[in-house]
C-alpha cells in the first residue's frame, strides 16, 4: 500500500511539474538547425554501415510483418553487425521503425507504395542513447568503442544550442542537422486567428474581425516554371532523369521555401504579440481528390497536388509552439459555405464572393472562411460560452432571446457582427 501511495504521490508532483497547476501550462517544443559539413573518410564508412542496418531492419519488419519498436528490436537487433557500437544498433531500429509506419500507413491509404529501402547514406544517434557529445565548439561522434571523429560547429550553431536541450543528430554526407528542444509555457490565449489555406493566398481572420491575406502567387508560379522544366526533358533514362529531377527540385525547394517561412512567421508573431491562439483546418487526404481518372486536366491535378498546404502547416505548428502559441485543428467542412454571421448556407457569387440569402450579407470567401475557422476554436475554450456547441443553430438576428437560457447568443452576435 505505501508503495502505492508513493507511486501515486510521484505521478501526481509529474503531471504539476509538466503540465502546471491548470493542466496545460507547459509543453515541450522542438526545433532544429542544420549547417553543412563535409564527410571525411573516417565517417563514409559509418554511414554506410548505418544504412544497412537500417534496411536489414525493414526486411525483417516486412517479412514478420512488424510495425512496433520493441518487437522489432527483438527481432532484428540480434542480426546487425555486433562491432557497431549498440547505440547506433538501436537507433538504426527506431529509424526503421518510422519506415515500417510511414509504409504502412501509404497502404492503408490506398497510396501508391514501393517496397520501403534507406537510400541515402545517414547517422541518426539520440541523447538518450549516447553515441555523441558537443564540446569546444565540436561535436564528438563515436565511430568505435573508444574511437572518436571531430566536427566542426559554426557560430550560428552554437549560438542557437546555447542553453538548450539537445535531443538528437542526423549526419548525411553533405549536411549535420541537430535537434534541440525546450520547455515553454502555453500562453492563455485572449482570442483566436483563424488561417484558411488556399492555393494563391493565405487569409487570417481573428475573432475581432481584423482580417489579412498573404499572396501566394508567386509560389504557384515557381511551381509551374520548374513543372514546365523538367516535363521537357525526353532523355529515356531513369538514372539520369533522377538526377535531373533532384537538381530542379532542390531549386524549387530552396525558392519556395523562403516564401512559406516568411508568411508562417509574420502568422506566429501577430498570434504572439496579440496573445491569441492560432486555429487552422484539419486537411486530410487533399491528394485523393486530384488523382488520375478523376476526369481533371493533367495541369489542374499537377497544380492542385503541388499545393504546399502540409508544408505550410508544419511551421506554423512548430513556431506556435516554440513561442508558447495555443493552436488548435478544427474539421474543414462547409467552412467556406456556412455565413460567418448567421451561419446559414451562402450562395456562390463571381470574384469569390459569397451572398447569404438570410441576412443578406456579401461576404469574401477566403474571409468568410478565415471567421468561421476561427469561431470553430472558440468551441475547445474550457470556459467558453455556451452558443459553442450550437454553432450552427439557424435563427433571425432580430430573434428575442431569453436571459440566463440564451446568454451565450448575444455575445456570440456582437463578436461576429462587424463594427
Amino acid at each position: 500500500m505505501g508503495q502505492y501511495v508513493r507511486t501515486s504521490l510521484q505521478l501526481l508532483t509529474w503531471v504539476l511539474i509538466r503540465f502546471g497547476p491548470a493542466g496545460l501550462g507547459r509543453m515541450l517544443a522542438l526545433r532544429a538547425v542544420s549547417q553543412k559539413h563535409q564527410a571525411s573518410g573516417e565517417i563514409l564508412p559509418l554511414l554506410e554501415e548505418f544504412r544497412r542496418m537500417v534496411n536489414v531492419c525493414i526486411t525483417v519488419g516486412m517479412e514478420e510483418d512488424i510495425s512496433s519498436l520493441k518487437t522489432l528490436s527483438s527481432k532484428a537487433y540480434h542480426r546487425l553487425n555486433k562491432s557497431t557500437p549498440g547505440y547506433y544498433r538501436f537507433c538504426a531500429v527506431s529509424t526503421a521503425t518510422g519506415i515500417l509506419r510511414n509504409y504502412r500507413k501509404a497502404k492503408r491509404e490506398n497510396r501508391v507504395a514501393t517496397f520501403p529501402y534507406a537510400r541515402k547514406l545517414m547517422l541518426r544517434t539520440y541523447a538518450s542513447c549516447g553515441g555523441f557529445k558537443i564540446q569546444d565548439g565540436f561535436l564528438r561522434l563515436a565511430v568505435k568503442p573508444r574511437a572518436f571523429i571531430h566536427i566542426k560547429l559554426n557560430g550560428y550553431t552554437l549560438r542557437v544550442l546555447s542553453g538548450m536541450t539537445v535531443r538528437s543528430v542526423t549526419v548525411t554526407p553533405g549536411v549535420l542537422s541537430i535537434s534541440y528542444s525546450k520547455e515553454v509555457v502555453q500562453v492563455k490565449p485572449e482570442g483566436y486567428i483563424g488561417v484558411d489555406r488556399n492555393l494563391d493566398n493565405v487569409t487570417i481572420s481573428s475573432t475581432d474581425q481584423r482580417a489579412t491575406s498573404f499572396d501566394l502567387s508567386k509560389v504557384t508560379r515557381i511551381k509551374s516554371t520548374y513543372r514546365y522544366v523538367t516535363s521537357r526533358f525526353r532523355r529515356n533514362d531513369s538514372r539520369i532523369r533522377q538526377v535531373v529531377y533532384s537538381k530542379y527540385g532542390l531549386k524549387q525547394r530552396n525558392r519556395v521555401q523562403p516564401l512559406l517561412h516568411d508568411i508562417s512567421k509574420r502568422i506566429v508573431s501577430e498570434a504572439k504579440n496579440r496573445r491569441y491562439g492560432i486555429v487552422m483546418e484539419r486537411l486530410t487526404k487533399i491528394r485523393r481528390l486530384y488523382r488520375k481518372g478523376n476526369w481533371q486536366s493533367t495541369n489542374y491535378r499537377a497544380k492542385m497536388n503541388s499545393w504546399s498546404y502540409g508544408e505550410l502547416q508544419r511551421q506554423i505548428d512548430y513556431k506556435g509552439r516554440w513561442e508558447g502559441v495555443r493552436l488548435i485543428y478544427v474539421p474543414a467542412r462547409n467552412t467556406s459555405k456556412r455565413c460567418s454571421m448567421c451561419g446559414c448556407k451562402t450562395l456562390e457569387g463571381t470574384q469569390r464572393k459569397l451572398w447569404c440569402p438570410n441576412c443578406g450579407t456579401l461576404l469574401d470567401r477566403d474571409v468568410n472562411a478565415a471567421r468561421n475557422i476561427a469561431a470553430g476554436g472558440m468551441r475547445f475554450i474550457p470556459d467558453g460560452p455556451p452558443v459553442e456547441a450550437m454553432v450552427e443553430e439557424r435563427e433571425p438576428m432580430n430573434a428575442t432571446l431569453i436571459p440566463k437560457v440564451d446568454g451565450g447568443k448575444s455575445s456570440l452576435k456582437e463578436a461576429l457582427t462587424p463594427s
